[in-house]
């Protein structure tokens, strides 16, 4: 069965997967390395997921065809696995992203789409603010990402969050902003969550252990250290994208014009206003 893990582009997903991978597999913590674990998260969907169902790995409609399928396959070992995913909770005509034969539960992380913007516009290499504005807002919009990450159908983050926020069985929701002020009840959550899939007996000194090991300052080091195999180039100056950018000083205030901010909040009223960020 699969706990899937979650969330738009750009909302806290990765440092998530820290936490989790280093809940896990504690005793096997690097203290160098953050990241050194984290490979036990795959992201889905993903080539070899899908290798020998699909005629043509890159056309999305065989993709689609497939998703319950692969899944399906990966099961079949019968124990619990994470994936992370930014793909939306739906359905193309009669093929649906997943169903409660394949999923055990959901990790859905969320994060103030004002403060999402300005880190699409660096992840994806867009041109400019607007440009980050147009991608969070298409209902239609796929993304086509790492190597071997195939495309995937992330939607709007309006539509993205309403898909996943009433998934029936063992739904838990973290918010970014949560992590950010309040780190050790999010892990906590999060560990307690857990513990009804795997069996762990972590203390708090632990878990202050893991917090330590994965704040924004020193994932930032260590990717400047190059422990970060995740990181990408920009598009059009092969730059690389520092991935761990800027992260608690994202400030929408001082990132956003006041009618671009208006605009996003005018699109997202229900579902910002439900989640308390207005």
């Amino acid at each position: 069965m699969i706990i899937w893990l979650a969330s738009y582009p750009k909302s806290g997903n990765t440092w998530v997967r820290i936490l989790i991978s280093s809940i896990i597999k504690f005793k096997e913590i690097d203290p160098n390395n953050p990241f050194a674990l984290t490979d036990q998260i795959e992201s889905y969907p993903n080539i070899k997921h899908f290798s020998d169902l699909v005629k043509d790995i890159k056309n999305p409609g065989e993709i689609i065809q497939n998703w319950v399928n692969s899944q399906d396959k990966l099961n079949l070992e019968k124990k619990i696995k994470i994936f992370k995913t930014h793909n939306l909770l739906g359905s193309f005509g009669k093929y649906s992203f997943t169903n409660t034969d394949n999923t055990a539960g959901v990790i859905h992380i969320v994060r103030d789409p004002r403060s999402i913007v300005s880190s699409l516009k660096n992840h994806f290499s867009l041109q400019d603010i607007y440009a980050a504005k147009k991608f969070i807002l298409a209902k239609d919009n796929w993304v086509y990402g790492e190597t071997a990450v195939l495309p995937t159908f992330v939607s709007s983050w309006k539509m993205h969050y309403l898909s996943w926020k009433n998934f029936p069985n063992n739904y838990l929701l973290i918010k970014y902003e949560d992590l950010l002020k309040n780190p050790k009840n999010e892990i906590k959550k999060i560990y307690n969550y857990l513990k009804k899939f795997f069996q762990l007996d972590l203390k708090d000194k632990d878990l202050d252990k893991i917090l330590k090991l994965s704040t924004f300052e020193n994932l930032q080091k260590k990717e400047k250290e190059g422990k970060f195999k995740e990181s990408l180039e920009h598009l059009q100056t092969k730059e690389k994208i520092n991935f761990f950018n800027s992260g608690p000083s994202n400030d929408w205030k001082t990132q956003l014009n006041p009618d671009l901010a208006n605009e996003l909040k005018k699109e997202f009223f229900s579902e910002m206003e439900e989640l308390g960020y207005i």
